[in-house]
């Protein structure tokens, strides 16, 4: 049996004009759309399970959190933040982030020692660093705590928040979910520092954040 997960029952009562672009936007994305398994630390973050066990996050809070993370990182200098994506998904969507905000990033293996290891051939001093998944992401999650650096990070329904200070309950593993949560990271960031006015938006829509992959549309 197949779903529809741009049905509006995978939404909570909202307006759209209460969320930062419209409902059917993040629908069409699958940011909502979670994994089978449930931590006990995503429970708040989950509207409900679809019959077929996967975890359907609620939107209202994937919006929420996007808006927090912005405001957030929109505080610190823009070569001081540091976004990491180890998962290919990840990759354009965090050179696309950085391109726009001026962040550091690293997409790929990470080597040991990059955030603790003077001595690296990578070494780097971020003052806050952004996680697309704190569990394939571990090397820099593990170094930032040891540094005693805040971690922003994108967490899925199977993801656990401890030495987490800031989660974005979202679709981590998704190609399209991932352009769309950094494209609005991205916007809001922006937008925070007064880059682009309140309601400005990027040159570029989400699309172009997406990884391409031969054979993915």
């Amino acid at each position: 049996m197949g779903y529809d997960d741009t049905s509006l029952a995978n939404v909570p009562p909202v307006e759209d004009k209460d969320l930062l672009i419209p409902r059917q936007k993040y629908l069409l994305s699958g940011v909502h759309v979670g994994t089978g398994i449930r931590t006990k630390d995503m429970e708040k973050f989950i509207y409900r399970a679809r019959p077929d066990g996967l975890c359907i996050i609620d939107i209202r809070k994937i919006d929420e959190r996007i808006r927090t993370a912005g405001k957030f990182l929109a505080r610190f200098d823009p070569d001081r933040v540091l976004a990491v994506s180890a998962r290919i998904y990840g990759f354009k969507p965090v050179r696309k982030f950085a391109e726009y905000t001026g962040a550091m990033y690293i997409t790929g293996r990470i080597l040991p020692g990059t955030l603790t290891n003077p001595q690296a051939p990578l070494h780097l001093e971020p003052d806050v660093v952004l996680l697309s998944d704190p569990r394939v992401d571990r090397q820099i999650h593990i170094e930032s705590v040891r540094m005693g650096i805040p971690v922003v990070a994108l967490v899925d329904a199977d993801n656990m928040l401890e030495n987490i200070d800031l989660a974005i309950p979202v679709n981590n593993k998704g190609r399209r979910s991932l352009a769309l949560v950094y494209w609005l990271l991205t916007r809001e960031v922006l937008r925070n520092r007064k880059v682009i006015p309140p309601d400005g938006d990027l040159p570029e829509g989400y699309e172009e954040f997406a990884t391409r992959i031969m054979g993915v549309r």
